[in-house]
């Protein structure tokens, strides 16, 4: 795992002030657009998660699309939406979260999961944790397990993943970015 991981480091790209000064950002399209290091990269999920009983692969909006819905083909299990508030058709449960400037907010249909589900929760990134802690506070208010959160990148010097640990979620990234 530690091997892909590697590969999947080296191939995302770094772009200085991006969006604004002062901000590293990590552009996960390099990684997408090589195909050995995409299915590299949807082979550590799957290869982590393919002994287990899950229900659905919950994905968030939208790069976590990405990841989240080849897993669950691939794991031959449901792939469920959380998206950015408006954007769901049906009933939804919705969760807030704050950003930089400002609030934002998540949705999930009512129906998309059922209590005692086995679930896990992707995205791309994990930086200070808000999207992730948002949308598992809507997985857990639909009585799903969580079993765990996911994603390609972990920003430790944010404190995301430190604090989905705290919430008691277990964690799990391909690759981590530190000091930047």
């Amino acid at each position: 795992m530690e091997y892909f991981g590697d590969i999947i480091k080296s191939a995302i790209r770094t772009v200085p002030d991006w969006p604004k000064p002062g901000v590293t950002f990590r552009d996960i399209t390099t990684v997408l657009q090589d195909r050995s290091v995409f299915r590299k990269l949807i082979d550590a999920f799957v290869h982590r998660y393919h002994h287990e009983r899950i229900d659905a692969i919950v994905g968030v909006d939208a790069r976590g699309f990405i990841i989240a819905a080849p897993l669950a083909y691939e794991l031959n299990t449901a792939f469920v939406p959380v998206r950015k508030k408006g954007k769901l058709p049906f009933d939804t449960v919705s969760e807030s979260y704050q950003l930089e400037y400002g609030t934002a907010e998540v949705e999930l249909h009512k129906d998309a999961l059922k209590p005692g589900d086995r679930v896990i929760l992707v995205d791309d990134l994990i930086a200070t944790g808000g999207t992730m802690l948002a949308a598992a506070s809507l997985i857990r208010k639909l009585g799903a397990d969580l079993l765990e959160c996911a994603a390609i990148i972990d920003l430790p010097d944010l404190g995301g993943s430190k604090k989905l640990r705290e919430q008691g979620f277990s964690v799990f990234t391909t690759c981590q970015f530190e000091g930047e």
